[in-house]
């Protein structure tokens, strides 16, 4: 019999807001911020952690399990500590105070007092989230680029379903740092404005930043992780399979193990990353096997492409669009110039403004990254 994972509580900070009421407003009324500035509130504090985990980067984990603590506590008290597991997605850590330590380096011939290699380690976020709260439990970090905290999140319910666990708190987390922006330069993937999302005009990724935390247990709540895929392309390092076929398997097994249909999805949120190759692909896959008719947007141009926390940002901007709060079913929009490119199949753009007039059902939200790695979830609404 299936073991139902649900998605009990969301905390999510990112270029759209520092809360998820902040979040779901900007999203839905298509609001554009300057993806250039960083996240200007203030993060909580982490002069509890030791020195190796002291980051922005996991200040901004911190930031999204401040907005959903008392819940997590809650879990831990019934449960227990070492029932409860840490699983999350990152693919720079700590990068940016290793980038600044040796900058200084540069300067005075020795690193800063609050400078430790550690910072730099994938396995920090989780190791620091699980500081926080006291957690015995399984805790690990994914890291396949942009697929890391969508394949957190598998894993997650995986953990949930095999009773290794009762609740998991599951997501991603990436901060800005030069390491990516002149690593995606060197692959001339960096558009010099906001990305522009399957345009004719498309020149590439704008590089965000943010966390999304899931708290997921097997107690019933208005969203449940229905469904989820993985594969590999084994096609080249950083270049998507352009026939797709390891995309459309993650797809049709996310399809199976939710139990539905392809028109039973009522919105697609699109990798959508505004590359040449990565969007002729996904919108010959989403023709193949959903057709003109379902809606569907990336919504990169509002947050920013967040690399490894971008599948669990994008889950929750999806759980925000499935909540009953939207009654009417308002979609996330698609921002671009408009401007189709000829050789790609149509699509059905979601536009600001844009809903079903009842709520959603179910969402598939997909993300492809370097290497082939692939995942693709369906949240659902009960």
């Amino acid at each position: 019999m299936k073991t139902n994972v649900y998605l009990n509580q969301l905390g999510m900070i990112c270029s759209l807001g520092n809360n998820i009421i902040e979040i779901k407003q900007n999203l839905l009324n298509g609001k554009i911020f300057d993806l250039r500035d960083t996240l200007k509130n203030n993060l909580p504090s982490h002069d509890h952690l030791p020195l190796r985990d002291r980051s922005r980067n996991n200040q901004l984990a911190l930031g999204a399990l401040e907005q959903i603590f008392p819940a997590v506590e809650k879990a831990i008290q019934t449960y227990g500590p070492h029932r409860i597991g840490i699983i999350v997605g990152t693919s720079t850590s700590g990068i940016s105070n290793g980038e600044l330590a040796f900058n200084e380096h540069k300067i005075n011939k020795k690193f800063p007092d609050d400078f430790h290699y550690g910072q730099q380690e994938l396995g920090s976020p989780a190791r620091a989230l699980a500081k926080t709260l006291g957690i015995s439990g399984p805790v690990y970090t994914h890291s396949s680029a942009c697929s890391s905290s969508g394949k957190a999140m598998a894993s997650a319910a995986r953990l949930i379903q095999l009773g290794v666990c009762d609740a998991v708190l599951t997501g991603g987390v990436d901060s800005l740092c030069e390491f990516t922006q002149a690593g995606f330069a060197s692959l001339e993937s960096i558009s010099p404005t906001r990305c522009n999302p399957f345009s004719a005009n498309r020149n590439g990724i704008t590089i965000g930043e943010g966390a999304a935390l899931f708290l997921m247990t097997k107690e019933p709540s208005d969203i449940l992780l229905s469904g989820w895929g993985e594969s590999s392309d084994a096609y080249h390092i950083s270049a998507p399979d352009p026939a797709g076929t390891g995309a459309i398997i993650a797809i049709q097994k996310a399809l199976s193990r939710a139990g539905i249909t392809p028109k039973e999805i009522d919105y697609i949120n699109l990798h959508g990353t505004a590359t040449l190759q990565n969007d002729a692909m996904e919108s010959q896959v989403i023709h193949q096997l959903f057709g003109d008719k379902i809606f569907a947007s990336s919504t990169k141009a509002l947050t920013g492409h967040t690399l490894g926390a971008a599948s669990a940002i994008e889950a929750g901007l999806c759980w925000l669009t499935l909540h009953p709060e939207n009654a009417t079913g308002a979609l996330p929009p698609q921002i671009w110039d408009g401007i189709q490119d000829p050789r790609l199949p149509i699509l059905r753009f979601a536009e600001i403004k844009s809903c079903l007039g009842r709520p959603l059902n179910y969402i598939l939200s997909n993300s492809f990254a370097f290497g082939g790695s692939n995942i693709a979830l369906i949240l659902g609404r009960t």
